[in-house]
């Protein structure tokens, strides 16, 4: 076994694509430890505008191939011919939106980094066309990888992974870690009437749920207001349904913002609201939950393991307006409620850290190159 490893990763987008999500900081946070610990590591990802097709971020080397849709059929060549040249000791696949099914063509083992599959629910985001062809891509999974480690991020998309036929001794689950705020935030003192959205601005995140909540209790709450912190696709949507719902003079939508301006926003907020349909974890409940803020969410995959319901906040039925309205009122109306699930909220974030996520990775690609050299 190496002392060091030789990394490649298969990710769509690095963390400076106008994109990037909670995935991409996943594999940065992780892959960039292993990086100072003296690993090589490469990302092949997609060209976006104005960026530069060698760029090095956080100790990893990210090769940025060509644009989408001709981006997998690059970093799949790229793949085949570099680990067939010996360059690569281990793959490290990232099952978050297309497939790349690199054990197909990878001459080194590979590792399947599953944060979420998106099954039917990509008919939301995307044409009919890509969504069938992901929905094609996901059904492959199980045959493709049958000889692959997998590593998830949380007990419900292990569950989805064994449930689509992956057997379950295959796959680990190792939880996401976050960065610890920087910013100063009193849990003693009631917070104004603010709930806060955080995260991409996409159809199957539900935000509507949330402006369609503000409109039921904006009239029960004197100086109510919403938060909308994030970007994406479907912001234009949102901003014209909070203006046919009543809400837009209550509602900001703050575009992107940095990591502290984003944990100062919601420091200063009562709730956090995450209504996503499908979540492989729930990185930004853990962030709201890291300034002392409880989060109402739906009762979805990946949610229902980041939100202790009743401790650190609730769990509502996916869709559900009124539910979602009921619990946010109960936060909004009851400081000593709020005071409560805030320090519940403050003591579970203190159980996910990046280097016990590093540490894990590490372990489990050093299993994999010591077995395949055995």
């Amino acid at each position: 076994m190496s002392a060091t490893l030789r990394v490649l990763i298969l990710n769509e987008r690095d963390p400076r694509h106008p994109a990037a999500g909670g995935a991409e900081l996943h594999v940065f946070e992780i892959f960039g430890r292993l990086a100072a610990r003296g690993h090589s590591v490469t990302a092949l990802c997609e060209r976006f505008a104005g960026s530069a097709a060698h760029e090095r971020i956080d100790g990893i080397e990210v090769r940025r191939l060509q644009r989408v849709p001709l981006y997998y059929a690059s970093a799949a060549r790229t793949c085949a011919r570099e680990s067939a040249a010996g360059h690569f000791d281990v793959v490290v696949e990232c099952l978050n939106k297309m497939p790349f099914l690199s054990p197909l063509y990878s001459r080194v083992p590979v590792l399947a980094l599953s944060h979420h599959l998106f099954g039917s629910t990509a008919f939301r985001e995307v044409a009919w066309p890509i969504a069938s062809a992901v929905w094609a891509a996901e059904k492959c999974i199980p045959a493709v990888f049958r000889r692959s480690r997998f590593v998830t991020i949380s007990e419900s998309s292990k569950r989805d992974l064994v449930t689509r036929g992956v057997p379950p001794e295959h796959v680990s689950v190792s939880a996401c870690g976050i960065a610890a705020p920087r910013v100063a935030f009193d849990l003693e003192r009631p917070r104004p009437p603010r709930i806060a959205y955080v995260g991409r601005l996409a159809h199957y995140k539900r935000v509507d749920v949330v402006l369609q909540a503000v409109a039921r209790l904006r009239t029960r709450f004197a100086g109510l207001e919403a938060l909308v912190i994030g970007r994406g696709p479907a912001q234009a949507g949102l901003e014209a349904l909070a203006r046919e719902l009543g809400v837009a003079d209550c509602t900001r939508f703050t575009g992107f913002v940095t990591d502290d301006e984003r944990d100062a926003l919601v420091a200063s907020s009562r709730v956090c609201v995450c209504p996503s349909e499908k979540e492989g974890w729930g990185l930004t409940v853990i962030e709201a939950n890291a300034v002392g803020t409880p989060v109402v969410a739906a009762d979805a995959p990946g949610l229902r393991d980041s939100v202790r319901h009743a401790e650190t906040g609730y769990l509502v039925p996916a869709g559900d307006v009124s539910g979602f309205a009921e619990r946010i009122s109960q936060l909004l109306a009851d400081d000593a409620l709020a005071a409560r699930m805030g320090h519940s909220a403050l003591r579970w974030s203190r159980h996910f850290d990046w280097d016990r996520a590093a540490d894990e990775m590490e372990e489990t690609l050093m299993e994999l190159e010591a077995t395949s050299a055995g």
